[in-house]
Parts: structure tokens; C-alpha cells; sequence
């Protein structure tokens, strides 16, 4: 299909790359070339790389993005790589192969796809990144993803609201004082997004750690310590049990833990209600954040177990990255509307940032059930429908 659809589009692209100085597509001037410009949508194959099956999360994302590029009529070549790298590159190497026209990439290693990528630009295959940022290469031509950096202001304004130093406006509660007890972890250190959620929390969080009003008995700060890798549930339990034991087995209480992952999360609360915290908050259970709004994670909040997690419409992530693939392969430039932020080592990467939500006990419904993310039975099971 690529060399069919690069004749029609040439000249459509040619004029849009002069019109926007320069613009680009997978590091050259004139890749949206490859992309389509006047082809039937069904002649159009588009490359959808997911990293893993094992979170709810990455499921649908897959298939909303799936199922929206078939309702436009395009054909779709989606592949989980089980967070195996290895079979991730062997995926998109496929993809290419197969005749793909755009790709649409979550990765599982931002630095891993170099020469994928390379590949991609040399047949002019638009990439476009969700979620997580390609790095290291100047072949990725768009970025679909929530304010990262906001994420974990979410996060850490959320373990203050849960620990009762902030009330839902976000301003400090008077009387408040401490010193309370926390411990960190940050997501895998070889996911982009990780390190904006982590700087993001700690903006919020270090004035109360320096002021004293917070503790991090540990003395695990440093982001490489407490990073957690693959977003592992039974890592961040194993470190959990470890802090648990070489921290506090002195009696003292931990209050809060900041979790960027809902899936680390359930980890983290394992081992607490393993030597006999809880098992509610209201039993004494310290205030653990969270994200995704999985749903095992949105019983447990529903149940006064689990605090908070931050909402991303991950419906919103699959329309807005669907809209991107359209534009390249119309000929056109994706509409970001960030432009500054995303510099992936090699190019600052054009991006669309998305908004997100904070939910509480009380927000499920209005958050999560009212807009049709998850029903009540689902909340109610835990299980997803």
C-alpha cells in the first residue's frame, strides 16, 4: 500500500512541509508522504504496539484504539508484547514489514526501538508515540499523552488530602502539624513518564518534607531507589515488606505511601495488611495513592482501602491518537498542543497533552460510573465486565 498511496500524497506533503518551515515525519520533511493523502481508508494499515496484557489498563487502550481506526474503516495490526522487549521490537519489525502505514507505539523501553524506528523513517511510516515517550531518536513524530507532570501533583496533593494536610480545595488544614511518616515509590526507570510523575509529586510534597511536617523514615528518596521496575505489583510488595521490616519494626507509624500505579499499589497494601495493618484506612491502614482507576484498585477505594487514583480517560488518549494518525495520513500536521516539553534526547517531540481527575470514595460514581468507564456491578465486583 505504501508505494501506492506515496505518489498521490507527495506533493500534498511537499506543500505542507514548506508551509509549516519544515514540519516533518519520522525525521524527514516529507514522510506524511507515506501516510496516504487520497487512499481508501481500507488500503490504509496502521501498526498499534501495546506493551503488556497483564494491566486492564493497556487492554483498552488496545482496543479503543482498535476500534476506533476500524470504525473509520482502516485496517488495524494490534500486538501485545507481554513486557518482553525482545518480542516488542520483533512486533514492530513485523509491522513494517507487513506494509504498515502509520505506527502507533506504546512502548515497553523508550530507548529499545532505535533502530525500529530508523526502519519506520526510511519507508516514511509516521510514528507516533502513546503515552510513553520514544527516546533517543529523531524518528518519532508525534506524542499522544496526559500532562505527566500534572499526574504527580495529582499524586502527591492526593496523599495530602488523604492524610489530612490538605482538604479538597488543596488548601492546608490548620492544626495539622506532624511529623507523619511516609515512604515513596516512583514507577520504572525505564518508562519517560515515570520520572515526570515522581518530580511532579515531589514538587508538591518536599516543602512538608523540608518544614518537617513529613518523613521519609527510610531516607529512600533518590528516584533510581525507589523506582519500581515494569510497574511490578510483586516488586513494590517485596520492597514494601523490606521497608516494612528494616524501618519500622521499631514500632513507629507509617501514614502514608506515595504510589504512582494503582498496580503498585494493590503490592504495597498486600504487605501492609500482611503484618496486620488495617485492613481499612479507618482501621489504620496509612493513605496509599494510586493510578488508572483499575478497577481492582476501584473496589478497594469503594471498600475505604486504597485512598485515590488519578483518572485518565484513557478513552480520550485513543480518540486524540486516532485524530494524529488521520492528519499523517492525510498529509496534514497533528494539531499539539504542547511543543516545549517533550525532548526525547534527540528532538524536542510535538505533543497533545490531556487533562486528568483525582478520584475519592465520593467521586466514583460521578468520575468513573456516570461517564461509562466502569458500571456499579463492576465497582462492586472488582471485576471488569
Amino acid at each position: 500500500m505504501r508505494r501506492k498511496i506515496t505518489m498521490v500524497a507527495t506533493a500534498g506533503a511537499l506543500a505542507l512541509s514548506l508551509a509549516a518551515c519544515g514540519g516533518g515525519g519520522a525525521g524527514s520533511t516529507d514522510s506524511t508522504a507515506g501516510a496516504g493523502g487520497g487512499a481508501d481508508a481500507s488500503d490504509i494499515t496502521i501498526g498499534v504496539a501495546m506493551p503488556t496484557e497483564t494491566s486492564e489498563r493497556w487492554i483498552a487502550d488496545g482496543n479503543a484504539v482498535k476500534a476506533g481506526l476500524e470504525e473509520l474503516g482502516y485496517k488495524v495490526d494490534l500486538q501485545y508484547a507481554g513486557d518482553d522487549i525482545p518480542t516488542q521490537t520483533q512486533q514492530i519489525d513485523q509491522m513494517i514489514t507487513s506494509g504498515a502505514d502509520v505506527l502507533i507505539i506504546a512502548s515497553i523501553d523508550g530507548t529499545a526501538l532505535t533502530s525500529q524506528l530508523e526502519n519506520a523513517a526510511a519507508q516514511n511510516i509516521p510514528v507516533i508515540a502513546y503515552d510513553r515517550l520514544i527516546r533517543d531518536s529523531e524518528n518519532v513524530d508525534f506524542y499522544v499523552t496526559f500532562d505527566n507532570f500534572a499526574v504527580g501533583v495529582a499524586q502527591g496533593t492526593a496523599l495530602l488530602r488523604g492524610m489530612g494536610l490538605l482538604d479538597e480545595g488543596g488548601t492546608e488544614v490548620a492544626g495539622v502539624t506532624g511529623p507523619f511518616n511516609i515512604e515513596l515509590f516512583a514507577g520504572s526507570p525505564d518508562d519517560n513518564n515515570a520520572g515526570f510523575f515522581y518530580e511532579g509529586a515531589m514538587s508538591v510534597l518536599e516543602p512538608f518534607i523540608t518544614d518537617g511536617t513529613l518523613v521519609v523514615k527510610s531516607g529512600q528518596t533518590d528516584f533510581d531507589t525507589v523506582a519500581t521496575l515494569r510497574w511490578s505489583q510483586e516488586a513494590a510488595q517485596k520492597r514494601m515488606e523490606d521497608l516494612l521490616t528494616s524501618t519500622y519494626s521499631d514500632g513507629s507509624t507509617l501514614a502514608g505511601v506515595l504510589s504512582p500505579y494503582d498496580g503498585i499499589s494493590r503490592g504495597i497494601i498486600t504487605a501492609l495488611q500482611g503484618v496486620g495493618q488495617g485492613p481499612t484506612i479507618e482501621a489504620g491502614l496509612p493513605i496509599v495513592t494510586g493510578q488508572d482507576a483499575e478497577i481492582a484498585s476501584v473496589k478497594l477505594i469503594a471498600d475505604g482501602v486504597q485512598s485515590s487514583t488519578i483518572f485518565k480517560d484513557t478513552r480520550k488518549l485513543a480518540e486524540q491518537s486516532i485524530k494524529v494518525a488521520e492528519a499523517f495520513i492525510n498529509g496534514e500536521e497533528p494539531e499539539a498542543n504542547d511543543t516545549e516539553t517533550y525532548d526525547n534526547g534527540m528532538k524536542v517531540v510535538p505533543s497533545y497533552l490531556l487533562a486528568v481527575d483525582t478520584v475519592f470514595t465520593d467521586d466514583i460514581t460521578t468520575l468513573l460510573v456516570d461517564s461509562g468507564y466502569w458500571s456499579e456491578d463492576e465497582v462492586e465486583s472488582g471485576v471488569a465486565g
